[in-house]
């Protein structure tokens, strides 16, 4: 592993994207106490990005461009931090590479640098579960493991901190941190790869080629004795699209388990998460107990509390209509469910979750929201709210004893929240304080 402050001390480093989720500022920081010169840019302006500025005031090797990107910031660096979701075509990431200055991604970075052997997770749905779960596996059988990638809060660079104490890394990868392994003509070493539905397609010009190929970067440097594990779902996308792979590939068949977190998909994610324990040298027996005493993830089919008979999930992470419909399915069979949905517009083909919305649920109560605003009119069961607050006080009055509220939004979060955790935050505080 390198020397961190050794390679980064002195360095001109143009971080593009700060963010609100914690991993570009803890990025940030780990770079400003590296001894590197900062500049960091980002098309927010400082009151939307207040929180985490304050974060970084204490460092005076770091200036700051806000509101807009600017090409000069792009010409004379001696590397580029890129956040995910950066634009394919941005003409700053252009004026960089034309001026031979490396673009990095931290998660690809640190797959690059840490030495340590990498399990990648990829998938529209499930990768965030999977990759808890691979962690939590490891951990049971007394493995040392770092767990990032995309997850909350986590700054991948910051794992270098931890990674000469580790024996192996799992990094929680979409499409857009792939774009990096792309770009570093790199895969993980053990791949899982969940599932593939429909999302991100403005961002990807609603082809669903064009976003499978960056999800495929998952397995597409690997080498012979790199293993993918692929779910039957997604099975059909990779003989498609996938091409030529060199790696050794295992379908998982379903196991049961009798786990603490419900659904058929958590049941396929445990199986997926049990075959790279397995490839690892992991017992049968280690996993099935860690499986069976694993709680799951927040914001996803997360069980809040029982209020008056009626209990609260927390499903802030569902923003595609195939996320909404597992927990429809799990939590919604005897019809006494009360979904609270809708939000910012992705574009996404809504028909068949609004098909299934009257065999499950009693009530919907809408947030207010672009993409709400599409399908309103197709759902018959519904009444409207003005937020998060008005919506789950109309859902606590529409319940009764026996019913589970559920925000599972099936849409985006931008416009009322700063992002899909936001709201989760959000709604895990409202619910804390019902009576």
């Amino acid at each position: 592993m390198v020397n961190s402050r050794e390679f980064f001390k002195g360095k001109r480093i143009t971080v593009m994207g700060l963010g609100l989720l914690g991993r570009g500022v803890g990025d940030a920081v780990f770079l400003a106490e590296s001894g590197a010169k900062l500049i960091i840019t980002d098309l927010k302006h400082s009151n939307a990005l207040k929180s985490s500025l304050l974060k970084l005031r204490k460092f005076n090797n770091i200036k700051y461009v806000l509101g807009k990107h600017r090409l000069e910031d792009f010409k004379k660096a001696d590397m580029i931090l890129k956040a995910a979701g950066v634009p394919q075509n941005s003409p700053y990431i252009k004026e960089a590479r034309k001026n031979k200055i490396k673009v990095e991604m931290s998660a690809t970075f640190f797959a690059k640098l840490s030495g340590l052997p990498i399990i990648g997770v990829t998938g529209t749905r499930g990768k965030s579960t999977v990759a808890h779960l691979i962690a939590h596996i490891l951990k049971s059988s007394g493995r040392k493991v770092i767990l990032g990638g995309n997850i909350r809060g986590v700054s991948n660079l910051q794992l270098f901190k931890q990674a000469k104490h580790a024996e192996i890394a799992i990094l929680e990868l979409d499409s857009w941190q792939l774009q990096g392994f792309r770009d570093a003509k790199i895969s993980p070493h053990i791949s899982v790869f969940t599932t593939f539905f429909p999302d991100h397609m403005v961002y990807y010009d609603k082809k669903m080629k064009k976003y499978f190929l960056d999800k495929a970067y998952i397995f597409k440097n690997q080498n012979k004795k790199d293993v993918l594990i692929a779910g039957s779902q997604v099975s059909p996308f990779i003989i498609k699209w996938g091409g030529k792979i060199k790696s050794k590939i295992i379908a998982p068949k379903i196991k049961n388990f009798k786990m603490k977190i419900h659904g058929e998909h958590n049941l396929y994610n445990a199986n997926l998460a049990a075959e790279a324990a397995k490839v690892i040298g992991i017992s049968e027996v280690v996993i099935k107990k860690a499986i069976e005493n694993f709680n799951g993830v927040e914001g996803r089919m997360q069980f809040l509390r029982e209020v008056r008979g009626i209990k609260y999930y927390n499903d802030t992470t569902a923003t595609t209509p195939e996320a909404t419909l597992a927990a429809l399915h799990t939590l919604g069979k005897d019809k006494k469910l009360i979904l609270i949905a809708g939000g910012s517009d992705k574009s996404l083909n809504m028909s068949a979750l609004i098909r299934e919305i009257p065999k499950f649920c009693k009530k919907v109560v809408l947030l207010p929201g672009t993409g709400t605003k599409r399908v309103e009119g197709k759902i018959y069961n519904k009444v409207k709210a003005k937020n998060l607050k008005d919506a789950v006080s109309k859902a606590q009055k529409l319940a009764l004893k026996g019913d589970t509220v559920i925000l599972s939004p099936a849409f985006a979060s931008f416009g009322l929240f700063k992002n899909e955790y936001d709201r989760g935050d959000q709604f895990m505080q409202i619910v804390r304080n019902l009576k």
